[in-house]
């Protein structure tokens, strides 16, 4: 067995595995999700984080004391304030990879994907057909490859293609 993952803990009889399993739990909020997503920038204080989320403060405060007892979020106080940040990089990663996979589930090319591709020869993406619109819908269900119900387009002729794409992904 590989030592470096003995002890990173990424082996399926890892000690670790149930307390991921709580953290996953945890963040199965899209509140909690975007608490976090609103961290990455820095440290925010509970009335900054409820006007950025528009949730009432009690709600936001509940939701960060509950990341703060999974050690997601670290706070300090100033004063009678309360500031929050983000514990340690993994939350941060770990939610990016959620919605970078949600984007896979739900549109043929993802943002992220999109994001990092430049078009070449000059050509912008407007000008390749690429990028206008916005994100290009998936033509089938995320989980079993069949066409989903009502799905419109050039993708939901060709379930080939979706198919490829997803194999590039």
């Amino acid at each position: 067995m590989n030592a470096d993952t003995k002890r990173c803990g990424l082996d399926e009889n890892s000690p670790y595995v149930e307390y991921a399993v709580e953290i996953l739990t945890l963040l199965a909020d899209a509140t909690r999700v975007r608490i976090i997503l609103a961290l990455r920038g820095g440290e925010l204080s509970v009335n900054e984080l409820a006007e950025r989320l528009d949730k009432p403060g009690p709600s936001v405060s509940q939701h960060l004391a509950k990341l703060r007892m999974g050690r997601v979020v670290a706070c300090r106080r100033e004063g009678n304030r309360m500031y929050y940040s983000l514990a340690n990089e993994h939350a941060r990663q770990l939610v990016a990879d959620a919605v970078y996979q949600a984007e896979h589930a739900l549109e043929v090319e993802p943002a992220h994907h999109r994001a990092r591709v430049a078009p070449t020869g000059g050509a912008t993406p407007s000008a390749t057909g690429q990028g206008t619109g916005g994100p290009t819908p998936r033509a089938t269900g995320p989980a079993t490859g069949e066409p989903t119900p009502g799905a419109t387009g050039p993708a939901a002729a060709d379930t080939t293609a979706t198919a490829a794409a997803e194999g590039d992904a």
